[in-house]
């Protein structure tokens, strides 16, 4: 068990730097991965693999160290050289397991043989492969097909994840919820609506020809530092980065670059942003509105004075539709209501109007900060229609830039997991295949989580991932668990949700990408998707951590001979054996995105999947991107309406990527020893009757009947908004309830949640970790 020192201190050094040289130090040594260390050079590479953590992507010449902190962490913990074999299951029972830290499970390493749990004496026992395919198989071909779920992570590899949803459709539903469920299928949704494709407009190579950024909700030190290397050229150029974000975060404020000696060995650092404005959280749709009115009044201003207009009038004659009433409820809505709804003053948001006007090619970059909101569609669509008043999309330079988590989140959708089956060409599928598909929607994640409440959802299959710690009301999902007749986690390392599981339960462990994937002494290619629509190859180059590992392809195609009948235009063998195959099959399905698959991704850069905004078409109704009028300038959800509701943005330390904690500490915000702290603004602390460093509560203000509350946080004097906290996600799981969420993507609302202060000191909730 990891023993809490706990320290907080202010934190004033650059991102990167030699901060993050000597965490890179200390997670080698804490995971015993020194022989992780030259695998690096291999990291995002055209004859390496691509990073496990974040998706955002490559630049086409690439630097020498194509890795960043984090990505570097992803890679020693995959590296690990701890292993969990069936002699620790015969030494502790679950029971006892679910009583640890999270933490201290990932610490415990790798998973080297397949497992099955044993009520009688409550642990996980080995199994052989065919016997766990078996009894998976006979399991599903007696439940029902719809009472079934197929989720993803978001870290499968588009061949892996390819054979997933045909096997789930072959099966006999949609049920494919994956990781953008919890996070950027509010951006899936919206772009659709307003520019007629679900992903982002901008390149990488953008970033050489932009002349201004503004980035909202998104902490790229801790999140995507490889994105820090283009902010920082831009910076160097003399290119404005306008940011709006609650907090003020390390990674947008200054940078040392560990591959420039000069900086290392002295040089000043380089200041990353120069505007922030610290929105209140849920406030993001008034300060656009904001930004759009001044822009308004810019160009009123500017035809009063005869000088050119601040518009792209051609542009948006041309390009757009439904202008005229976005412009009058812009010029309707007030400043004082702007003002209040975004904690901005209005001459912050004129200002920040001026350099837009002033620049001709504009990127928007956004992250979690925007989508996570019962109004995040309303965000997301709010920041197009900023866009489109100066015709920023679909110009080198400008565009749309939605930065994705997982490392190929946006890289399984493309390929058809999805629980919409009007994202997918079933009719194709039907042709190739040879069967009728489920035309039906699957279950999203949340809806998934109200099944297991209910008892409609019968059984889980897991491709990685910590489902159970990651999804909201975490103390009424996590009960309802153990009431699945069926689960099985396909994964690499023990987590939380190994230990809650169904009656029947099977702990499948799988190669790490990072691994050499060799069939039959052949070592194969994968390939993902960046978060800018790019493909590329990835090659395992270490040797695997047990010889008992099969890759997730072949645990699926294990799964589906078991399960399905034979299907005479499918050969689940002969796909293992050679992942062109399947890249064969995922190019007839997609021709239009991945025709002629297996030669274009030998690329060393790798290839661009079509954007066709990026060249100004419109696949939407009206042929034309949309201008769209916002439901209210809150994108929050309000609580039950007391006085003393505040807003809680639950947030990723720099020490952890999504729910893999690698280290206590959060460098960033000056955190050591402990991730359960509340960060408060100094005059809330006060205003509470509450003393920095005392131990507080959250409970939820939803109102709804059920209590939800967190314990034993300490206060942590921060800068961020009045009326605002901030805590870490997944403790803070718990206080968000499951129909909290974003309209019409379901995304769990975890950037503004209501909650009320309990300041007593109270016992910890025993399932709150």
């Amino acid at each position: 068990m990891q023993k809490e020192t706990i320290t907080i201190h202010p934190y004033d050094a650059p991102a990167g730097g030699w901060g993050s040289v000597k965490s890179l130090g200390t997670t080698a040594a804490h995971f015993h991965a020194y022989d992780a260390v030259p695998v690096l050079r291999h990291q995002n590479k055209p004859d390496g693999y691509a990073c496990v953590s974040c998706a955002w992507g490559r630049p086409q010449k690439s630097h020498v160290a194509e890795f960043c902190e984090n990505g570097a962490k992803a890679t020693f913990s995959e590296l690990t050289s701890k292993r969990v074999s069936a002699d620790f299951f015969a030494r502790h029972t679950l029971a006892e397991l679910r009583t640890w830290p999270d933490m201290d499970l990932e610490d415990l390493g790798r998973l080297t043989e397949p497992l099955r749990y044993d009520s009688d004496s409550d642990r996980y026992l080995p199994v052989s492969w065919e016997a766990a395919f078996a009894d998976i198989g006979t399991e599903l071909k007696a439940l029902a097909p719809k009472s079934v779920v197929f989720y993803a992570s978001g870290r499968a590899s588009l061949e892996t994840s390819y054979m997933y949803q045909l096997l789930a459709r072959l099966y006999g539903n949609n049920n494919l919820p994956d990781s953008s469920n919890m996070c950027h299928e509010t951006t899936s949704v919206a772009l659709q609506k307003v520019i007629g494709q679900g992903v982002g407009t901008v390149h990488v190579a953008d970033f050489e020809h932009t002349d201004c950024i503004f980035f909202f909700g998104q902490n790229v030190g801790s999140n995507s530092p490889r994105m820090l290397h283009q902010l920082q050229e831009a910076r160097e150029r003399g290119i404005p980065i306008v940011v709006f974000n609650p907090l003020r975060e390390r990674g947008l404020i200054e940078f040392k670059n560990p591959q420039n000696p000069a900086q290392m060995l002295g040089g000043s650092a380089t200041e990353i942003a120069t505007h922030h404005h610290q929105v209140r959280p849920g406030g993001d749709i008034a300060a656009l509105m904001g930004l759009c009115k001044a822009v308004l009044e810019l160009d009123d201003q500017a035809r009063a004075d005869g000088k050119p207009r601040v518009l792209d009038q051609p542009f948006i004659e041309a390009h757009t539709h439904g202008f005229e009433a976005f412009e009058a409820r812009v010029r309707d809505t007030a400043w004082a209501d702007i003002e209040h709804e975004s904690g901005l003053q209005r001459s912050a948001l004129e200002g920040a109007a001026r350099i837009y006007a002033r620049a001709t090619a504009v990127m928007a970059v956004y992250g979690m900060g925007l989508t996570q909101h019962k109004r995040g569609l309303d965000n997301v669509t709010t920041l197009v229609n900023f866009l489109l008043m100066r015709g920023n999309i679909g110009k080198s330079g400008a565009g749309i830039c939605p930065v994705r988590g997982h490392s190929n989140v946006q890289g399984q959708r493309t390929v058809g997991i999805s629980e919409k089956p009007e994202l997918v060409p079933l009719d194709k599928l039907a042709k190739q295949f040879g069967f009728e598909p489920p035309r039906d929607k699957g279950l999203t994640t949340v809806e998934t989580c109200e099944g297991v409440i209910d008892g409609s959802v019968r059984a889980f299959i897991g491709l990685g991932g910590n489902f159970v710690r990651a999804v909201p009301d975490h103390n009424r999902v996590e009960p309802a668990w153990s009431g699945l007749r069926l689960t099985v986690q396909i994964a690499t390392k023990l987590n939380r949700s190994h230990l809650v599981h169904g009656q029947l339960a099977y702990l499948l462990p799988c190669l790490g990408r990072i691994e050499r994937d060799e069939q039959h002494g052949v070592l194969q290619t994968l390939s993902t998707e960046d978060s800018t629509g790019w493909m590329h190859a990835s090659r395992g180059h270490h040797a695997p951590a047990s010889e008992q590992l099969l890759s997730e392809a072949r645990i699926v195609a294990g799964i589906a001979k078991a399960t399905l009948a034979p299907n005479p235009r499918i050969d689940w063998d002969a796909w293992c054996d050679d992942y062109g195959r399947v890249r064969d099959a995922i190019a007839e399905t997609f021709p239009e995105i991945f025709h002629d698959f297996n030669r274009r991704i030998e690329a060393p850069g790798g290839f661009a999947r079509p954007l066709p905004a990026r060249e100004r078409v419109w696949k939407t109704p009206s042929k034309k991107a949309e201008f769209t009028l916002p439901q209210g300038l809150s994108a929050a959800f309000t609580g039950d309406g007391g006085t003393d509701v505040m807003r809680l943005m639950t947030l990723r330390s720099n020490d952890q990527f999504n729910t893999t904690i690698y280290g206590m500490n959060d460098r960033f915000r000056g955190v050591e020893g402990t991730r359960r702290v509340v960060f408060m603004h100094r005059e809330d602390i006060a205003m509470l009757g509450l003393e920095d460093g005392q131990e507080i509560g959250l409970s939820s203000a939803a109102g709804d009947g059920f209590q939800r509350e967190v314990h034993g946080l300490r206060v942590v004097e921060y800068d961020l908004p009045r009326g605002s906290l901030g805590a870490y996600y997944p403790e803070c799981n718990p206080l968000i309830p499951l129909w909290q969420h974003a309209d019409e993507s379901q995304v769990p609302a975890g950037k503004s949640v209501p909650v009320r202060v309990l300041p007593q000191p109270m016992a910890r909730l025993p399932i709150a970790a």
